[in-house]
Parts: structure tokens; sequence; C-alpha cells
């Protein structure tokens, strides 16, 4: 015999068919997907509780921006964890990210112009100095590091939006001519070190403040989310340094022309692998002066690069230009691009990431015709925890409410508690036991599929009325309505759930996170 809650919900729904417009379909939850510290996306059974203390209204035609897609980036660090697993195993885990419908629905993917923080070490398409006619440009590298990675997510899906960008150009064309921006010697080391644990025992500033890590936001001193970095020696020497507030990049023409041809040649030279790159960014957080591969680029210099020489060239290959990545809650640094005449023709979307979340509302704003993405999520420390799945969705939530279209994660996978080259310890979608060859999907994973598996590219956000916030709401193409809610309390959330004349209430359980399909 069924208990009556059991019977409840079900009877609670069909009492709503009587009492609603007999042409509307009686509002119910189709599907609940629950996610706890212990338990990952797990299908359950909605509780319908007597009373509801909060409400999430539901308007299907307050919509904001429409939706293009979710994503995850390649480097070398991910393919080097997920080779040693068995090729059926990759498949399989492809499938599950990349697949339509089936997993976590991934559509987009981003790579890196040469080294990124996650390769195994710097390198660029070109590293032969002087070599402005480009003759020894190669994606050789690639072709054994990332692109079998690639090629994995094409076979999955081959249809996938591919966006490029660049940490470092080639050391011969900067002023410095290293490829990172700050020095770490060893030396250097040990007295970063020592600040770290005065800092620690203290819990006073940051590591990336009193330590010389140049951090951008989102880092923290202790807790379950404090960041973990163990610097390395780089190729940059004391007084021959980058720094914000000034170009590294070689500003003479004959350097600017042969960046932007380096870039046409890369697209070429992946179009030729089969992977279609269709935007470019010009530089990956330009205002922070790194210890790994980066470089460092006024935005009036930038500018000049884009709307002279980078923009045309893409213009060619039908590849567009973003501005990006923004790392700094400036929106001045982009106004320079957007205001300026020639650079506004080809710059048709913007990338957020770290602090420059902040300065996405007043472009939201100021813009309402171009793209905005929040290009990488914040990285973590490696521990892939709960606490970081939370501070993920809690990043989520503010990035769709300011109107991006494209969301992208970080390290797709990465070696359990192995720190990049350059000594920093992130988070990943998948861990790989590099001992024993095993490998797991991480909190974060999940926490990011309850919502790229149900929200379609073309669905739009929804703007939600009602005192409960912990919550995003998309409308699908096919008039599915998704909701994702999180209670990062300690008590369950009674909610009253209306949409026109019809109600219905849900408890979201404490310290949890739920997708709902209505």
């Amino acid at each position: 015999m069924r208990t009556p809650t059991k019977l409840f919900f079900p009877l609670a729904a069909g009492l709503l068919i009587v009492t609603s417009c007999k042409q509307e379909p009686a509002m119910s939850i189709k599907e609940m997907v629950q996610s706890t510290r212990d338990n990952y996306y797990q299908t359950v059974q909605p509780t319908a509780p007597a009373q509801a203390d909060q409400t999430i209204t539901i308007d299907p035609a307050a919509t904001a921006q429409t939706v293009k897609g979710f994503g995850t980036c390649f480097n070398e660090l991910g393919w080097a964890s997920l080779k040693t697993l068995p090729e059926e195993t990759l498949r399989d885990i492809f499938a599950e990210l990349y697949e339509p419908g089936k997993g976590a629905n991934f559509n987009r993917a981003r790579m890196s112009i040469g080294a990124n923080d996650f390769a195994l070490d710097y390198y660029s398409c070109d590293d032969t100095d002087g070599d402005f006619e480009l003759k020894d440009f190669s994606i050789e590298r690639d072709k054994q590091n990332v692109i079998p990675m690639m090629k994995l997510a094409l076979a999955a899906n081959p249809d996938i939006y591919w966006f490029a960008s660049p940490w470092c150009p080639p050391k011969w064309m900067k002023l410095t001519k290293h490829y990172a921006e700050r020095s770490i010697s060893k030396k250097l080391i040990e007295r970063m070190k020592k600040a770290q644990e005065a800092a620690a025992k203290a819990q006073g500033p940051k590591p990336g403040e009193e330590g010389g890590v140049s951090a951008t936001s989102g880092f923290f001193s202790d807790g379950p989310l404090a960041f973990r970095m163990e610097p390395q020696e780089n190729d940059a020497l004391p007084g021959e340094e980058g720094a914000e507030g000034k170009t590294s990049f070689n500003m003479k023409p004959e350097y600017l022309d042969a960046y932007a041809h380096y870039f046409g040649k890369f697209v070429d030279a992946y179009r030729a692998e089969g992977v279609n790159i269709q935007v470019v960014m010009p530089q990956n957080e330009p205002n922070s002066a790194q210890p790994y591969p980066s470089c460092c680029w006024l935005s009036r210099d930038l500018n000049i690069f884009v709307g002279q020489y980078l923009g045309p060239e893409m213009a060619k290959r039908d590849v567009q230009v973003y501005f990006g990545t923004c790392e700094r809650p400036d929106p001045a640094k982009i106004d320079t691009l957007l205001q300026d005449p020639e650079s506004s023709k080809y710059v048709k979307g913007v990338g957020f990431q770290w602090a420059g979340k902040e300065a996405l509302p007043t472009i939201y704003r100021n813009y309402p015709d171009i793209d905005l993405v929040q290009s990488e999520q914040e990285c973590g420390n490696g521990k892939n925890n709960w606490e970081g799945a939370m501070h993920s969705w809690d990043l989520q939530r503010e990035y769709f409410a300011n109107g991006v279209t494209q969301y992208y994660y970080w390290n797709t996978s990465l070696f359990f508690d192995k720190p990049s080259r350059w000594g920093w310890f992130q988070n990943s979608l998948i861990t790989v036991n590099e001992a024993d060859k095993t490998w797991t999907f991480t909190p974060e994973y999940y926490e990011l599929k309850h919502l790229s598996h149900f929200v379609q590219p073309g669905a739009k956000r929804l703007v939600l009325g009602g005192t409960y916030e912990e919550v995003l709401g998309f409308v699908n193409p096919d008039g599915s309505i998704i909701l994702v809610a999180g209670n990062q309390t300690d008590a369950d959330a009674n909610i009253a759930l209306t949409l026109g004349k019809q109600s219905l209430n849900v408890t979201i359980p404490a310290a949890s996170l739920c997708t709902l399909v209505l």
C-alpha cells in the first residue's frame, strides 16, 4: 500500500488541473536531479511540503539573453592525464562530455595559441628569433599533445564551436624576450615560502598579495577554498619583467604584422586538422604579469593590434574577434576597443574571467547587442571538493544574471593532486590517479552538468520573481522550463513555485543543488 507522502505530490498536481485554466497543462515537476556533498547527480522524487516560506515566480515571457552553450578547455596537462587511460574509456568520457543530449551536453571548447599555464612547459608555434615570415611556424607539438584530445571530442560532436586565445606570443616578439612576465628565482621562492607560511599562521594577506604571485580575484588564504601554489623557476630576469600598465609586446609594425599572420597560420593549420576555429581573442588576461606564459598589453595597444592587424587578417578567414580575456573590473579597458571606429568593426563579443566579472554588468548594460562570454571559470585549488563546486555555482549565477551566453570551464582533466609546471594546483572536471590509472568525475563536473545537460542551445534565461534568490531559470526552445536551485544553508528551503495562476510547493534540501524540469 502506498503511503500518503508518496501520494501527496501527484495528487496536488492533479488538483491543479481542476483549479487552473483548462487550456493550460497542469504544472508539474517532470524531473528532479539533486547533488549533495556525498551524493552527486541523483534523480529524486520531489517533496511537496504543505506550506512554503519562500517563493519563485515564473513568467515564460520574461526572458533575457539567449544561451549558446557550455564547454571546457583543452591543454597539454589535460591530455597528459587522459592519454594514460584505455582508448575505449576515452571514447566513453568524451561521449559523456560532448555527445549532444547525453551527459554534460557540451557544444563549445577553448584552446590556447601556444603554451598556457597548464602546458607541459613553455612553447610557441614559432620560436625562431626574427622569423617575421614565419617560415618555421608549426603545430606539430599540438598534434601530439592537444589535438588528439580535440579529435575525441569531435568524434562525439562534430559541430563544436571553438575559440582560441594566446597566453603568450612567441617570446622573441616581446620587448623582454621572456615567456614569463614575472621573475621567479630560487632565492625568491624561498622568500615567498616564508611569506606564505607567515601569512597562513596569521591568516593575514593572501599568498597572491604577500608571496609575489599576481592574483586577480577569487583567491582564498585559508579554509577549503585556500589557494595553493608552489612557485617554480622561470626564464624572466629581475629588471626585465613585464608589468600591468605597460605593453610587453614589441609594437613595431613588423612585429604586429607578423603576429596577425601568426594567428592566421594557426587558424589555417587547425582547420587542416578538422578543428574549425570560429573566434579568437587577442590575449588571455592582458593586465596580468604572471610567472608563467603571459603578456601585458595596454588597451590602447591592443586596439591598434585588433583594428589594424588582427581584425583584417581574421576577416579573410571569416573568423570573429572578441575582446578578451578581460580579468580586470574596469569597463574602460573594454570601451577602448568597442568605441574605436576601426576595432569595433571586428569585435563582436567580450570574454570575462576572474575580476573581469565586475566589469560585466556595465558592458551588459551599455552594449546590449554584443555577445558576452564567461571565458574561464575560476580554477580552484586542486582539492576538487564540495565547497569548490558551490563556489562555481555562485559564479554561474553571477555570470548568467549579467548576460553571458557562453560558459567555459577551465581544466578538463588533471592528474590527482599534481600541480602545473609552474606549481599551481587547480580543479578539473576529471581527475586521473597517476599510479593506478583510475579516474573519476569531480564534484565540479556534476555541478556544471546540473546546468549544461538541461539548458539547451537556444534557451533563454528567465527573469524570475519571488523571494528565493539562489536560483537560475531558463526556458528551452521546446518550451520546457529549467530551474537550477541551490541551498547552501543547513535548513531545508520550502518554496512555492508559481506559474500564471498555478502553484506548487517543493523542498530544496539543505546543502544541496537541484535541477527541476517543469
